[in-house]
């Protein structure tokens, strides 16, 4: 490798892009072009980034497979970036396989890095959790032990795990403060700030406040009986009672938890769980049905009681009952939270970081676009959302992650 290849890659590393450029910018040969390529990456043209690391791959020879494995490399990063989350997956496996074969252990540790980034996005924490699990911290550069302590952050995040987030985000300070790029210190304190706003909303006899993630932890670790509107679960203690599936008993169980210590009327609860604003006879049957449901549903946790008007909760073991809301409630917030990142998605994007429909998220974001909270851009299959970060709106880091059931 010339020396200006050589130089070109160290800039590179170093966050100097233009740098990178001014020793390659005229050359057409392969190593040149990937170098090129993520550097433009870097300055932010990801479109011009993506075709050059693509001639790249085609350039270098079939002996060079190392080469253009790092190619792939690179290309996986700018479509994560992009929001691109159906760009082929298996290709950046395949080429973490190659890096290892070829005793690249620093490009293949990026690939699981980047893997395991993905995951985070997408909701799968326990898989991203294991993308790590192989990595020898000890021999990763300051930028990417930076980067994996990011997602063990994001991870410990979306587990409602404070003090392991915490612990998380010293540790990539401290190894970006190694490297010195404001780029990489800016991501470090924009997921510092997450924890110092508004995870959820603490509601209990009437009154609500804002919580942090801090305070959730222990919130669900002490005696309360605790309805979970942001997993749609009820909790006490480490016990977890799931109606992520049942939408109708928990409307019924929070409406019975929000208006503990008393009971609630039955019209109340029709509404609640219904909508049902005129009820009638076969609104009230059903609601002893699902009534019936939920008495079971809740057995190891609390009981509910009938009273002249309508229904009480009575928890078991508990002396309160409080309910967890996400700190934002609106239709479409899930939308929101992760379009509030400040990137541009495709609907594909989102709905299978959503894990819905596609068309369930283009209806969400006309009805937004229609009431000016995100607005789009492109056409067809380029076409992308967008809004600019909203101050106190929860982050994709904080939508819910499978609930922890030990």
């Amino acid at each position: 490798m010339d020396s200006l290849i050589t130089a070109a890659a160290r800039a590179l590393a170093a966050g100097d892009p233009l740098g990178a450029l001014n020793r390659v910018a005229l050359r057409g040969d392969a190593p040149a072009l990937a170098l090129r390529g993520i550097a433009m990456a870097q300055l932010g043209d990801l479109a011009r980034a993506k075709a050059l690391l693509k001639n790249a791959a085609r350039t270098f020879g079939p002996k060079e497979a190392m080469a253009r494995a790092r190619c792939v490399v690179a290309e996986a990063e700018i479509a994560l970036v992009s929001r691109d989350l159906t760009w082929p997956t298996k290709a950046l496996e395949r080429a973490r396989v190659t890096l290892e074969e070829h005793g690249d252990r620093a490009n293949a540790a990026y690939a699981r890095y980047l893997k395991a980034r993905r995951l985070l996005l997408v909701g799968h924490v326990g898989e991203a959790e294991e993308a790590l699990a192989g990595l020898e911290f000890g021999s990763l550069s300051p930028a990417l032990r930076t980067g994996c302590e990011l997602v063990f952050a994001g991870i410990a995040i979306r587990r409602l795990k404070a003090s392991e987030a915490r612990a998380a985000l010293e540790r990539a300070a401290a190894a970006a403060c190694l490297v010195a790029i404001p780029g990489l210190t800016a991501e470090v304190d924009a997921v510092s700030l997450v924890l110092d706003t508004p995870a959820a909303r603490l509601m209990a006899a009437g009154v609500v406040r804002p919580l942090l993630l801090d305070e959730i932890e222990p919130l669900l670790a002490s005696g309360a009986l605790v309805m979970d509107a942001c997993r749609f679960a009820v909790r006490r203690a480490g016990k977890v009672v799931p109606l992520e599936t049942r939408p109708v008993l928990f409307a019924l169980a929070r409406a019975l938890a929000e208006a503990w210590p008393v009971g609630i009327s039955r019209e109340t609860l029709l509404f609640r769980a219904f909508r049902a604003r005129h009820a009638d006879e076969s609104h009230r049957a059903r609601l002893r049905v699902e009534i019936g449901r939920l008495r079971k549903a809740l057995k190891p946790l609390a009981g509910v009681t009938a009273t002249a008007a309508g229904f009480r909760l009575v928890p078991h073991g508990a002396d309160t009952v409080v309910v967890l809301a996400p700190p934002v409630e609106e239709e479409h917030a899930a939308v929101l939270a992760l379009l509030a990142d400040g990137e541009s998605w495709s609907s594909t994007a989102l709905a299978l970081a959503l894990g819905v429909s596609q068309r369930t998220v283009q209806r969400a974001l006309e009805q937004l676009a229609q009431e000016r909270k995100v607005q789009s851009f492109g056409q067809a299959r380029a076409r992308r959302w967008m809004t600019p970060p909203v101050p106190n709106f929860p982050t994709s880091l904080l939508l819910p992650a499978p609930i922890p059931m030990g």
